[in-house]
């Protein structure tokens, strides 16, 4: 518990530039896709309705409408992580529906000493809940052994 709640600052920090990159990336393609619309005289509307007639431009219309979609939930999570504290980037990573971009965090994720005060606060939550919760299954367990003077002599 330690190690994984020690880890989470520098983790959720590499995570937010990892969403931002994402974030550009998709601003780029917008941009792009509505400056050919805006040049044909088209707004993005317009433009993603007009792609029909075939297999390739319906597929391609549907791409664009994820892909637009997908910019408005990775700004909006991105805008509510940016500036949060750790705490906060917690409760919001978790409410969060696109673990594609938390997975390439994690795999190219190296571990870090935690000598911030949002490391070491992190740190310190994780070996509490670690030391309670081993102290409070010891307690369990013990509760549980039954006393040899007061077991019953039947078989």
């Amino acid at each position: 518990m330690l190690c994984a709640t020690s880890q989470f600052p520098e983790f959720s920090q590499q995570y937010v530039q990892r969403l931002g990159g994402a974030v550009d990336e998709l601003r780029r393609v917008a941009a792009d896709f509505d400056a050919s619309a805006r040049a044909a005289g088209l707004t993005r509307e317009t433009a993603l309705a007009s792609m029909t007639g075939g297999a390739f431009q319906d597929r391609r219309r549907a791409d664009m409408t994820r892909s637009f979609a997908r910019l408005e939930r990775l700004e909006a999570h991105y805008t509510a992580l940016r500036d949060a504290d750790a705490p906060g980037r917690l409760i919001r990573i978790l409410r969060f529906d696109d673990w594609q971009i938390a997975r390439r965090t994690g795999a190219d994720y190296a571990w870090a000493i935690p000598l911030t005060r949002d490391g070491v606060t992190f740190s310190l939550t994780g070996f509490l809940l670690g030391f309670f919760t081993t102290m409070g299954s010891g307690l369990l367990i013990s509760r549980r052994r039954v006393d040899p003077e007061k077991q019953d002599a039947s078989p």
